[in-house]
């Protein structure tokens, strides 16, 4: 017996069913108009000039959110969270509404059957920036009261867990990039396990601050092509030198099998299987060759009880690094070496940019609605695949997935090793 299909639970029984998706990204508020923008091509990159100390402006490349958070917030709460929770409340509300579930603080005993997972890559830092520099040029009493709450990285998945009245749990996965990615294989574990019925899941990113930026262009990490904005977040692209920023996040709602029948749930797709390794090679450069990230794949399949070659989609991290895109594209080529040429690969980087901590959560939302579609996603700004990526990568044009019983990965990695891998599969 293959030991992808060792004795164990069945996979429905293994399986935790998408019953909402949220989303706010470059591309758009909410999921309709985020998912018809990616197809239609669209790039929400642009160059933004920021007042840095002395008067004088720094230009960068950034992908900000197409609406403001917290102009579709009620004020009062808008005013009391830092902009990353802000993001996170969006995509939870809209995740929620989608699953049916507005009352949702009303079901599984009042919230005890209801969990919440929120990762975050930086969290608060742009209230940290705030209010230490209102410490530094107004003095102590002009620092908010609000401060040390809004800056936890625990701060959008208290807020989104207060909005559900979840008791069952509420946590926050700090992993770098590879954190919303996180967020839903904890929620996976808490369905099977039976700790919940009901997680909302996700990650959330608001990091376009000067001194991020100029961090990660330090560390030669940033895209240089002021010129070209809408050409410069490239991934697997023979001319691509590094990754633009974003913002936004996504959520899904992870449910039981059982308890999405019980309520007749519309159900997007199926969470299958989840990985999650480390390199323990550098604290910002893949392990060469790709293997924690194959290592992560190889353990999300076998989890969901799969053989490499029943995947015909990849959402993949595809951050536009030169470094980083080489590695991952050697880890899906040693994963998928058989069926390499029936993967279609979706590099949606390219036009929304990389969200660090809630990459993994908009990009699994994005795989879900992939299946669900039979689509796979395009990247806008490719022009040509680098030679020495051996992968079938979406081009400028969705391609549509083959009919039957389908199967989808995404990949995230992030600073300090992390590597998770997640399988969903069509309902």
């Amino acid at each position: 017996m293959s030991p992808r299909h060792a004795a164990g639970p069945a996979p429905e029984e293994r399986a935790a069913v998408v019953t909402g998706l949220g989303l706010t990204t470059a591309l758009g508020g909410d999921v309709p108009s985020t998912w018809r923008a990616l197809l239609a091509g669209v790039c929400g990159v642009g160059r933004l000039d920021f007042e840095v100390p002395g008067g004088s402006a720094t230009a960068c490349l950034a992908a900000p959110a197409a609406v403001e958070p917290a102009t579709v917030l009620p004020p009062a709460k808008a005013a009391h969270c830092d902009r990353s929770a802000q993001f996170a409340l969006v995509a939870a509300r809209e995740a929620v509404r989608d699953a049916g579930l507005e009352e949702v603080s009303s079901l599984g005993a009042g919230g005890a059957r209801v969990a919440v997972v929120v990762g975050v890559g930086l969290g608060g830092v742009t209230s940290i920036l705030e209010q230490n520099h209102r410490l530094q040029t107004r003095g102590a009493r002009r620092v908010s009261p609000r401060t040390i709450p809004v800056m936890l990285p625990n701060h959008p998945a208290a807020e989104v867990g207060l909005m559900v009245g979840a008791k069952a749990g509420v946590h926050a996965p700090v992993s770098a990039c590879a954190s919303g990615a996180e967020a839903l294989s904890q929620a996976l574990g808490m369905v099977r396990d039976g700790r919940a019925d009901i997680v909302v899941a996700g990650g959330t990113e608001a990091a376009l601050h000067p001194l991020v930026l100029a961090g990660f262009a330090r560390l030669g990490a940033l895209s240089r092509r002021l010129d070209d904005p809408k050409g410069a977040s490239r991934p697997f692209d023979a001319e691509r030198d590094g990754f633009v920023m974003g913002e936004g996040a996504g959520m899904l709602v992870v449910e039981s099998v059982a308890h999405a029948a019980a309520r007749g749930a519309r159900v997007h797709g199926r969470l299958t299987g989840a990985g999650i390794t480390n390199d323990s090679h550098h604290v910002a450069q893949p392990a060469p060759g790709g293997t924690g990230c194959a290592a992560a794949v190889d353990e999300a399949l076998r989890d969901a009880r799969l053989h490499p070659e029943q995947v015909r989609h990849v959402n993949a991290h595809a951050t536009s690094t030169p470094l980083g895109d080489l590695g991952e594209a050697q880890a899906l080529e040693q994963v998928f070496a058989k069926s390499l040429d029936d993967v279609a690969v979706s590099a949606t980087k390219a036009a929304f940019g990389h969200t660090l901590g809630a990459a993994g959560a908009i990009e699994a939302v994005l795989t879900v609605l992939a299946l669900r579609e039979r689509t796979a996603p395009p990247a806008c700004s490719l022009e040509r695949v680098d030679p020495e990526i051996g992968l079938n990568v979406v081009g400028r044009s969705p391609v549509p997935l083959p009919p039957g019983p389908l199967a989808a990965v995404t990949t995230s990695m992030g600073f300090g090793g992390h590597n998770v891998a997640l399988a969903f599969a069509a309902s």
